[in-house]
Protein backbone atom coordinates (compact mmCIF):
# COMPACT_ATOMS: atom_id res chain seq x y z
CA UNK A 1 0.00 0.00 0.00
CA UNK A 2 2.76 2.41 1.14
CA UNK A 3 4.56 1.97 -1.86
CA UNK A 4 1.46 2.64 -4.25
CA UNK A 5 1.06 5.64 -2.50
CA UNK A 6 5.27 6.66 -3.37
CA UNK A 7 4.47 5.88 -6.49
CA UNK A 8 1.75 8.02 -7.38
CA UNK A 9 3.11 10.89 -5.77
CA UNK A 10 6.45 10.23 -8.01
CA UNK A 11 4.49 10.20 -11.09
CA UNK A 12 2.43 13.12 -9.93
CA UNK A 13 5.66 15.18 -9.34
CA UNK A 14 7.06 14.04 -12.70
CA UNK A 15 3.97 15.35 -14.29
CA UNK A 16 4.94 18.79 -12.74
CA UNK A 17 7.60 19.25 -13.72
CA UNK A 18 8.11 22.79 -15.72
CA UNK A 19 4.80 24.45 -14.66
CA UNK A 20 6.73 26.82 -11.77
CA UNK A 21 7.90 28.79 -14.74
CA UNK A 22 4.46 29.48 -16.05
CA UNK A 23 3.25 30.00 -12.88
CA UNK A 24 6.10 32.31 -12.12
CA UNK A 25 5.19 34.37 -15.50
CA UNK A 26 1.47 34.03 -14.77
CA UNK A 27 2.15 35.59 -11.25
CA UNK A 28 4.07 38.98 -12.65
CA UNK A 29 2.19 39.32 -15.46
CA UNK A 30 -0.95 39.65 -13.48
CA UNK A 31 1.45 42.22 -10.34
CA UNK A 32 1.99 44.14 -13.48
CA UNK A 33 -1.01 44.71 -14.87
CA UNK A 34 -2.75 45.90 -11.24
CA UNK A 35 0.40 48.18 -11.24
CA UNK A 36 -0.74 49.23 -14.68
CA UNK A 37 -4.50 49.92 -13.83
CA UNK A 38 -3.70 50.98 -10.55
CA UNK A 39 -1.21 54.21 -12.10
CA UNK A 40 -4.00 54.83 -14.45
CA UNK A 41 -7.29 54.74 -12.68
CA UNK A 42 -5.43 55.68 -9.26
CA UNK A 43 -6.33 59.66 -9.58
CA UNK A 44 -9.80 59.18 -10.50
CA UNK A 45 -10.70 56.75 -7.85
CA UNK A 46 -8.89 59.02 -5.44
CA UNK A 47 -11.03 61.91 -6.38
CA UNK A 48 -14.19 60.11 -5.93
CA UNK A 49 -13.21 58.65 -2.79
CA UNK A 50 -12.52 62.79 -1.71
CA UNK A 51 -16.18 63.60 -2.69
CA UNK A 52 -17.90 60.68 -1.84
CA UNK A 53 -16.36 62.08 2.21
CA UNK A 54 -16.61 65.37 1.78
CA UNK A 55 -20.06 64.87 0.70
CA UNK A 56 -21.00 62.65 3.76
CA UNK A 57 -19.08 65.17 6.19
CA UNK A 58 -20.87 67.65 5.07
CA UNK A 59 -17.76 70.19 4.19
Amino acid sequence: MIERVRSYFREFADDQVGDVPGWVLITLMTAGLVVLIWALAGPALSGLFEQAIARVSGF
